[in-house]
């Protein structure tokens, strides 16, 4: 295990994504907790991901962490695409979507293969997430997240990961999610959505 930073609280952070990590960092910095990512934690638990819902497969994987390593405060985040004209595909398996070992571009080319030439105005989709952080206690905060969008014809943009490079949010004016800065990403992504509400939840705790 790392060293605890000077005293500071540490916090596993239940992904093996880099991006993700980096964004959870980035927005929960004002905190001053050490973040623990996955290759700084030796042997990882298996975290089935069985969940039917954003929230059941976040408790899963922040409840694995917590147990695992000895009760250290564990946060989670479990997020997907919900594609209108797929009826919500393909939502909480949005990692494993062309597959149990697919990459991003195996899940990009499954998407684009499945709305085919479905005319901008019925690609209608929206990023969903759910945080939820446990405590050294054991206590439990979790907060939500969406951003709605639409989906475009071919990938651009060199940032992000997983649909990004495809997912057009309506507040960016045609930028692709994988166009903009990580900055500008947290500032109006599902994942920052819902890691704003977890901060004002926290805050409010400790009043």
């Amino acid at each position: 295990m790392p060293a605890s930073g000077g005293g500071r609280k540490r916090v596993a952070v239940a992904t093996r994504n880099k991006g993700k990590f980096s964004e959870i960092r980035e927005a929960l910095k004002a905190f001053g907790w050490v973040f623990v990512a996955a290759e700084d934690l030796g042997s990882l638990p298996t975290v089935r991901e069985t969940g039917a819902t954003f929230f059941d497969n976040a408790k899963l994987k922040a409840a694995a962490y917590h147990r695992h390593f000895g009760g250290i405060a564990a946060l989670a985040d479990d997020s997907g695409l919900e594609v209108d004209a797929l009826r919500g595909a393909p939502g909480v398996r949005s990692a494993r979507y062309a597959g149990e070992k697919a990459s991003d571009a195996d899940n990009n080319a499954k998407l684009l293969r499945a709305l085919g030439d479905l005319p901008a105005e019925r690609r209608t989709a929206r990023f969903r997430s759910t945080i939820v952080f446990i405590d050294e206690d054991g206590s439990l905060v979790t907060a939500s997240g969406t951003c709605e969008g639409r989906i475009g014809f071919e990938p651009r943009g060199k940032g992000g990961f997983g649909y990004d490079p495809l997912f057009l949010p309506d507040a960016t004016s045609g930028k692709t999610m994988a166009e903009l800065t990580l900055a500008q990403k947290n500032a109006i992504s599902h994942r920052g959505d819902a890691l704003r509400a977890f901060v004002g939840k926290m805050r409010n705790a400790r009043r």
